[in-house]
């Protein structure tokens, strides 16, 4: 007799479904980080009009940094041990060169820069990274890498340029911007190279609130508590830029990372791209061709430094 073969079923198809909203899934996910992390020009822009900038930095990160630890301990269940030893002082570098000189120097050039830029800024920060990694252990760069540097740095210049002159922005300010760019990227260099035990959102918060307690003794001595007003606008501004920012962005690019960490990064490529149509909108700040050749050569600049990880990818 004939055996009979059991007919199996077809599930290309659901595969391909499955896949298909994955991907839709990830760009949603994609779209929605890049959209609330170019906000935080804005929002700080909007938050300095009622307070000193040191001021409204200060809030955020105490906010921030303890709610995220009264999370972590008090609410999340689990063994969550606190540091120990150097890990403390591990922490306090880390929050040093990442909260508290890094976010100080973004929120004060605020004052003197468009949002447009501080949003285009942010996107150079892996040239950053590059460069230093690369001092750091001592690997000569190689051409594309340095030509994506000169072409993102060139985009960041072009941009600037018809800002400076009509007011938008100033030098001393771009000057503050940039060295803020430099300390958060040295910072995720140390992050990389330190082997921590403690998890991602003890570091988070801990970083955070330490790098607020270290800002806080020159926030009392400089600025200018008379001119500050915790108005709606102020706790508006503070408020989007820890929950929408600093919780919801983060948790989303986490998990971007999570599922491919090349491809994450394109993500970021759009961050400028919605920093100046934000600030147009929002803050009638110009756009002119400059803006758009500026940004197309730092995203260009961008790719090129890293196009060894996306072809490999």
């Amino acid at each position: 007799m004939p055996v009979r073969v059991p007919k199996v079923k077809q599930r290309a198809p659901v595969t391909l479904k499955h896949n298909t909203r994955t991907m839709i899934r990830q760009v949603i996910t994609g779209l929605l980080f890049a959209f609330l992390w170019a906000s935080a020009a804005v929002a700080t822009k909007y938050g300095i009009h009622s307070a000193d900038p040191l001021i409204l930095a200060n809030v955020r990160f105490l906010l921030a940094g303890g709610g995220m630890l009264l999370y972590f301990y008090l609410i999340q269940r689990g063994n969550n041990a606190l540091p120990k030893g150097k890990e403390w002082l591990q922490l306090g570098i880390f929050g040093c060169l990442n909260t508290t000189i890094y976010l100080s120097c973004f929120v004060i050039s605020m004052k003197t820069v468009s949002a447009g830029i501080g949003s285009l800024s942010t996107a150079t920060s892996p040239l950053f990274i590059m460069m230093i990694s690369a001092i750091w252990l001592k690997r000569q760069l190689r051409w594309y890498e340095i030509t994506g540097m000169l072409l993102g740095l060139c985009g960041v210049a072009l941009a600037t340029y018809p800002l400076l002159l009509d007011s938008h922005a100033t030098l001393g300010g771009i000057l503050i911007l940039m060295g803020g760019m430099l300390s958060v990227s040295i910072a995720t260099v140390y992050y990389a190279r330190v082997k921590w035990t403690l998890s991602n959102l003890a570091i988070n918060g801990w970083q955070v609130f330490i790098g607020g307690l270290l800002l806080l003794p020159v926030t009392c001595l400089t600025s200018n508590f008379s001119a500050t007003h915790f108005d709606l606008q102020f706790w508006l501004s503070v408020s989007w830029l820890i929950i929408p920012v600093s919780v919801i962005a983060l948790q989303l690019w986490f998990y971007l990372v999570n599922k491919d960490a090349v491809r994450a990064s394109l993500w970021l490529f759009l961050c400028p791209v919605f920093g100046f149509l934000f600030s147009w909108v929002l803050l009638h700040e110009p756009i002119t061709w400059h803006t758009f050749a500026g940004t197309f050569l730092v995203i260009g600049g961008l790719y090129l430094a890293q196009r060894e990880k996306f072809v490999r990818n």
